[in-house]
């Protein structure tokens, strides 16, 4: 019974270089909604002036800092260290994933080993993380995302989100896109299934990187689809007729000129 209920452990690895200490904190809130923080470690050289405003953190947040000397200008220790542990942790057997808290696209190979064997990767990084380590993770989050002044817009609010990294509208084409995979011979589709399908299409789809908590208020704030709740209050949503009729023609037009 104790393994059936016991938190799924996860071994958080830092890369403090490319990681700024103002997200350690919603780091660990979004972390502790799939698993347990079980291993935290940070790789860098600590005796560098630019690192040094991770040193409150590193206590507060029982982060083990693991030091890393520059010794060569244009090597990189750390991203050495960070792997070899990885592997290690991986071969323990201790661990059911990884989060790799990084924008390097070095570590893409990394994410990519680990899954291969069978452990979940979630990555964090910065919107400027190559997409090759977006991809390579079962589920990325932007490190915008997790910063204590962004604002998200609540459902109440008429004036909608501010400080959002996209605009809602950005958010239409991979919404339509999960909705065309999933068979409906009406059209209405469960956003619960639609938002399972998003994680398979894109790793790094969120709802927060267009300014809302929620997939549901982010679609209804796109303006593009239909949404309506039923009894047993599943919300369901299907395209706007002239959406998916505008995307038909759009796509038929490409066809005949062969762009």
């Amino acid at each position: 019974m104790a393994d059936e209920t016991r938190l799924r452990r996860f071994a958080v690895l830092i890369d403090a270089d490319n990681t700024s200490p103002r997200i350690v904190a919603g780091l660990f809130e979004e972390i502790a909604k799939f698993g347990e923080a079980s291993v935290r470690r940070i790789y860098g050289d600590f005796s560098s002036p630019r690192l040094k405003s991770w040193a409150d953190i590193l206590q507060k947040y029982a982060i083990d800092p693991y030091q890393q000397f520059a010794y060569t200008s244009g090597k990189n220790a750390s991203d050495i260290a960070l792997v070899i542990d990885a592997m290690d942790l991986l071969h323990s057997g201790r661990f059911d994933g990884f989060c790799l808290v990084s924008s390097d696209s070095d570590f893409t190979r990394l994410a990519s080993r680990l899954r291969e064997e069978g452990a979940d990767v979630y990555g964090f990084g910065a919107q400027k993380t190559p997409e090759s380590f977006r991809q390579a993770c079962r589920r990325f989050v932007y490190t915008e995302n997790l910063l204590p002044e962004v604002a998200v817009a609540a459902p109440e609010q008429e004036d909608g989100p501010r400080q959002a990294l996209q605009p809602p509208s950005a958010a239409v084409p991979i919404l339509s896109r999960a909705i065309e995979q999933m068979e409906s011979e009406d059209g209405w589709v469960r956003l619960g299934a639609v938002g399972q399908r998003l994680a398979n299409i894109a790793s790094d789809f969120d709802p927060r990187t267009y300014g809302y908590r929620k997939l549901s208020d982010l679609v209804r704030k796109t303006g593009a689809f239909e949404v309506e709740q039923t009894e047993g209050r599943t919300v369901r949503i299907r395209a706007m007729p002239g959406q998916k009729a505008g995307s038909t023609r759009s796509r038929a037009r490409s066809r005949r000129t062969g762009s």
